[in-house]
């Protein structure tokens, strides 16, 4: 079983957990560093940076689920994102489940392991490519999977109430458009080595 996470010192010490600005740390002054800016300067500014404040809602937004499923499952990030896709597609392959997570091939590979050391999933050859295998839930997988889906939907529920309904069809294009720009420059990027 893996650990649950460690929780923030101010939560084990009874108070609250950081906050996005705690995180961010946007004050003006930091452990006795005033920000140098110089006239006209365009100074990247950290708490402004698109990818950063794109990063600590994920971070911010796994921590909080990660309470949910961590302490009733014992299951990390990467096991639930594997547990969820098998549960939402079936049986894949872990080439196939790592292309749809986003995570790389060994991440994927360390937690198909420990889903399988804890029998939630089940590995079957593929008669066609011997290198690869078709993974699919067990019943104990899939019992998970059932009792988690209405769990983590309330989640979600939950954390998208603060975007007004009328801005929630704007806020998912958005997404969308981030995610499919951000993949045309990772390839873009790519091209540019070669």
């Amino acid at each position: 079983m893996l650990p649950a996470p460690e929780r923030p010192r101010a939560v084990q010490d009874g108070g609250q957990a950081p906050g996005p600005h705690a995180m961010m740390n946007s004050g003006s002054v930091q452990d006795g560093a005033a920000p140098v800016a110089q006239p006209g300067d365009t100074a990247l500014k950290l708490e402004d940076f698109l990818p950063h404040k794109l990063n600590v809602l994920s971070s911010l937004v796994s921590q909080a689920l990660t309470r949910v499923y961590g302490q009733r499952y014992g299951i990390g990030i990467p096991e639930w994102r594997v547990l969820v896709t098998l549960g939402q597609y079936g049986v894949m392959t872990g080439k196939a489940i790592g292309g749809h997570t986003h995570m790389h091939k060994t991440k994927v590979s360390r937690a198909v392991a420990q889903l399988e050391q804890r029998r939630f999933v089940a590995r079957r050859a593929n008669r066609a490519d011997l290198r690869e295998a078709f993974l699919s839930l067990t019943p104990a997988g899939r019992a998970i999977y059932d009792e988690a889906a209405p769990i983590a939907l309330d989640f979600t529920n939950r954390l998208s109430e603060v975007v007004a309904p009328s801005d929630r069809a704007a806020f998912d294009r958005a997404m969308r458009q981030l995610t499919e720009r951000s993949a045309e420059l990772v390839v873009e990027i790519e091209a540019r080595k070669t």
